[in-house]
């Protein structure tokens, strides 16, 4: 059968595949499409293999949102410069969006989920095997509780969630901002672990000079306790300022727009994940010694 440009333009459009692989593809199963998208999507499947070991620690934060409804999903690459490329992008958006609308609960759920003919994981494979990188759907995060929520990406590097019961779309955004620009580790005081504040006043008195350590324990406990809430204030995201008006804090913002929080979820590209750093001069050296 004549390989003809319209069929491998359509098994390029339906695997995603590149035209010299669909071309290959069809030439090995006699022009057969359905045999010649089984055969990518084994070949892919197999790179994906070969490359799984290799770090991914760049890549890239998708998000899609609809009503009180988002999700975030974080999709590694190698390298920077892939995390920049056309089809790595879209990838990670059509991932972004099929989560959503599929409702799955996490990555491994995700992965069985289709992206067009095929599934998340096989487009994976597929993607590895044109761009030459291990691929990883890595993490994801949704809320779906109906609330008011603001959804956030910072550089496609950053991606915020966040829930709140009341107010607008306007203060969940800027919400989400500040938790993107300002990171914090803790919703509210009352999230903070105790051994934290523990920890903290351990070291707020191991800093007090002799003569302030020798005051009456109530007057102490006062000083130490007003040391460790600004910490705990500086910590947790309704005792910072809110980078949308500093005079206030995100507490106060809330308030004064008829919310509270319910959650917030960030996801940062690469965060956990031990990045390999190469020598080259070393690695240089190494071969001029062999």
């Amino acid at each position: 059968m004549e390989i003809t440009a319209s069929l491998v333009k359509e098994l390029r459009e339906r695997s995603g595949a590149g035209m010299m692989e669909c071309k290959k593809a069809l030439a090995e199963n006699g022009g057969d499409i359905e045999a010649a998208m089984e055969h990518l999507r084994k070949t892919g499947l197999a790179k994906a293999d070969k490359k799984a070991g290799r770090v991914a620690a760049e890549g890239r934060i998708a998000m899609a949102a609809e009503g009180g409804r988002a999700v975030l999903v974080e999709v590694n690459s190698e390298t920077d410069f892939v995390a920049k490329d056309g089809n790595f992008v879209a990838f990670a958006d059509a991932v972004a969006q099929v989560a959503l609308a599929s409702g799955a609960a996490d990555v491994e759920a995700l992965k069985a989920v289709k992206l067009g003919e095929v599934s998340v994981e096989e487009a994976r494979a597929l993607l590895i095997a044109k761009i030459g990188e291990n691929v990883q759907v890595r993490r994801m995060a949704r809320v779906d509780g109906g609330h008011n929520v603001g959804a956030y990406i910072h550089g496609g590097r950053i991606g915020v969630l966040v829930e709140l019961k009341g107010g607008d779309a306007e203060l969940a955004r800027g919400i989400a901002m500040h938790v993107a620009a300002m990171n914090p580790p803790y919703m509210t005081a009352a999230q903070v672990p105790a051994e934290f504040l523990a920890k903290e006043k351990e070291i707020e008195l191991a800093k007090m000079s002799d003569k302030d350590r020798a005051k009456p324990a109530d007057i102490l406990e006062k000083i130490i306790s007003g040391k460790v809430a600004k910490i705990v204030n500086e910590n947790t995201l309704t005792g910072q300022p809110y980078v949308m008006d500093t005079n206030m804090t995100v507490e106060a913002a809330l308030k004064a727009g008829g919310a509270e929080m319910v959650s917030m979820t960030r996801l940062a590209v690469g965060e956990g994940i031990e990045k390999v750093v190469e020598d080259y001069a070393a690695e240089v050296a190494k071969a001029m010694a062999v």
